[in-house]
């Protein structure tokens, strides 16, 4: 067997880099997809908070700076090379999540994108994000139906522009679940798919994300780090 070394991994990047240029979805330096210096802004930082009704929410990382970044290149430019420098903040938060009480077998079901925007990036991020993290999720939303964008909406407007917008296609009645998502920023998405669970019998326990964003200021959760909060 051939021992990787962190020399040859060099190596080998620098050989492909000459014939994929390729630069750094966090600062656009050459040749790597996450450069030396952006990676550790990747590495888990978990925290929590909880939604309008009460769900608690857990965060890998903060949505500002090179995660930000590295999710908006991945997401909006298609590189899904990132899966694999984004996914460790996703099993982060799935594993804090899983780890409280009263969290013992829950299935995890992503928060599904409309037809459209996976038409639009061929893929759909959240899955791949959850298959790069090794983890399985339960098929049981129907695709997110057309509706406007929520970054192109106020506060306000965000909750109601998803009523109705996702459906249970199979039975749930008594199933538990931890949502998944790769951003949440006021808590308007993931209340709405708790709420399309809820109403086909299910039970919603916790959510986990990549990143959540400084409007999301639900109250906190347990001994998790705290995020100061401010609103725009």
């Amino acid at each position: 067997m051939v021992r990787v070394t962190p020399s040859l991994r060099d190596a080998v990047l620098d050989g492909i880099a000459l014939l994929l240029p390729v630069e750094c979805a966090g600062c656009g330096a050459p040749d790597r997809p996450v450069c030396a210096v952006c990676r550790p802004a990747l590495a888990p930082d978990p925290s929590s908070r909880r939604l309008d009704d009460g769900t608690p929410v857990f965060s890998g990382l903060d949505y500002d700076g090179v995660p930000r970044a590295v999710l908006l290149a991945y997401k909006e430019q298609g590189r899904t090379e990132l899966a694999r420098f984004l996914s460790p903040a996703l099993a982060g938060a799935v594993s804090e999540a899983v780890a409280a009480p009263g969290s013992r077998g829950l299935e995890l079901v992503s928060v599904p994108g409309s037809r459209r925007s996976r038409r639009r990036r061929g893929f759909d991020p959240v899955a791949g994000l959850v298959s790069r993290a090794g983890l399985d999720r339960a098929r049981v939303l129907a695709p997110a139906r057309p509706h406007p964008a929520q970054k192109t909406l106020s506060l306000e407007q965000r909750g109601a522009n998803l009523e109705g917008v996702f459906t249970v296609r199979v039975p749930v009645a008594g199933r538990r679940f931890l949502l998944v998502d790769d951003v949440v920023t006021t808590g308007a998405t993931l209340l709405a798919v708790a709420g399309a669970l809820r109403a086909s019998g299910a039970e919603v326990v916790a959510a986990a994300v990549v990143a959540s964003t400084p409007r999301f200021y639900g109250s906190s959760v347990g001994p998790h780090r705290e995020r100061s909060v401010t609103f725009p």
